[in-house]
């Protein structure tokens, strides 16, 4: 005897169709509910409902700390929100005031440093003869950048060179 496919026919009879159906739906059940024992899958479904619980509460939580959904807190809940904010804010004005603060120690050194080289490069001046004076002084460790050959070909401008006296006697004879 040769088997061929056999081809699923619907069956007429409404009452046979209903028993057929339920009888086979109980057994489809009962084997999930079987290979969710040995598979463990009863326990992972525990922790799933759980951590979509755990979810619900955050986005409640988060939904609340932004001033969203909350008409049904109660005045003890809205005290705790209110003091979970102001130790947040407080924390935040921390962060940043340590920001601020490791600024100013930045500029406050980088102030520093050009103080010093503007020392340095003032002594080098003096230290040169009259007759120098009046050329100018390039820095033999500094180079311009790209950026400040650029900007100082962009402006056009009346260059002096030499202290501010002589710029100013050069201006009042011509």
């Amino acid at each position: 005897m040769v088997r061929g496919k056999t081809q699923m026919k619907r069956i007429e009879n409404a009452t046979s169709r209903q028993v057929t159906f339920s009888k086979r739906r109980n057994g489809l059940l009962k084997k999930a509910f079987e290979l969710s024992v040995l598979c463990d899958a009863e326990n992972l479904k525990e922790e799933t409902a759980t951590l979509v619980k755990k979810i619900e509460a955050v986005e409640a939580s988060k939904r609340r700390l932004l001033g969203e959904n909350l008409g049904s807190c109660s005045l003890e809940e809205l005290q705790q929100l209110e003091s979970q904010l102001e130790r947040s804010v407080s924390k935040i004005r921390a962060r940043k005031n340590q920001v601020f603060n490791e600024q100013i120690k930045q500029l406050r050194e980088k102030e520093k440093y050009l103080a010093a080289e503007n020392t340095r490069l003032t002594e080098k001046y003096e230290t040169l003869p009259k007759e120098s004076r009046s050329q100018p002084i390039i820095a033999e460790d500094a180079s311009p950048s790209e950026d400040t050959i650029s900007q100082i070909s962009d402006v056009e401008t009346d260059l002096f060179i030499g202290l501010p006296e002589s710029r100013i006697r050069r201006l009042t004879n011509a």
